[in-house]
């Protein structure tokens, strides 16, 4: 197995679905974890609670993802608490489903700061905690590159400029060892796009397996980027969608 063991993580908005899924993965694998939440207190505890054990240790912190500084906090807190940074995963992430003519401006500002500006940030302030041979990643999705649906134009948009973020920052931190990518999930039994909602069956009709991934599903793809197997792989996306954009 691609073992973690003696790695420190950190994920954000690691409380529930995908985000708990690469915790407790990650920690499977043998990595403390950091994992951050904005108000899903008794979720992350609870997960947290759930993988310490005498070998491994899980902590939540409480960062609002849309706030620059409490990000930023998380991150310098998180690496203090573990003694270290090996794996940072930028998984926080909002869908605002509308058209562009009727989204109000407030959550156009939430999705930007959400799912780019809590990326670059986070990012920014891991760059001098990480351990050289280090690792990135970011949780992105099939409609950065192939927008098949209506109403996600700026979601759509922000999981889209995440790929120019990558392919940069990892020209950056290349001297360094440190590898930075993409996971694309496509659609994803979560709360946020559950597997019986009411777009579930068309979106089933438009995937080539024909059914929904699992958390686990982009959680294992995470763990293989952020262990010694994906030793050379970086500034690219790894897409996990069933064959939706096939």
């Amino acid at each position: 197995m691609n073992d973690l063991s003696g790695k420190r993580a950190i994920v954000t908005g690691g409380a529930r679905g995908i985000g708990a899924a690469i915790a407790r993965e990650l920690s499977a694998r043998g990595a403390d974890v950091v994992i951050t939440y904005k108000s899903a207190a008794g979720q992350a505890n609870s997960l947290a609670d759930e993988l310490t054990d005498e070998s491994r240790r899980t902590v939540a912190i409480q960062a609002n993802s849309a706030d620059a500084q409490a990000v930023r906090y998380s991150v310098e807190e998180g690496t203090r608490l573990m003694g270290g940074l090996d794996i940072l995963v930028n998984n926080a992430g909002i869908l605002i489903s509308s058209t562009l003519q009727t989204m109000e401006l407030a959550d156009i500002d939430r999705i930007l700061a959400v799912n780019i500006r809590a990326a670059i940030i986070a990012s920014q302030t891991a760059i001098p905690l990480l351990s050289n041979g280090g690792r990135i990643v970011s949780i992105g999705s099939c409609l950065a590159e192939r927008v098949a649906i209506p109403n996600v134009t700026v979601y759509s948009m922000s999981k889209s400029a995440l790929l120019s973020f990558t392919r940069g920052l990892s020209r950056e931190l290349a001297p360094r060892d440190i590898t930075v990518n993409l996971v694309h999930p496509g659609p994803t039994d979560t709360d946020m796009n559950p597997a019986q909602g009411p777009d579930a069956d068309y979106l089933r009709s438009q995937i080539a397996l024909g059914r929904f991934g699992s958390p686990t599903d982009v959680a294992k793809a995470v763990a293989y980027l952020a262990g010694p197997d994906g030793s050379h792989i970086t500034g690219t996306g790894l897409v996990v969608d069933g064959g939706i954009n096939a």
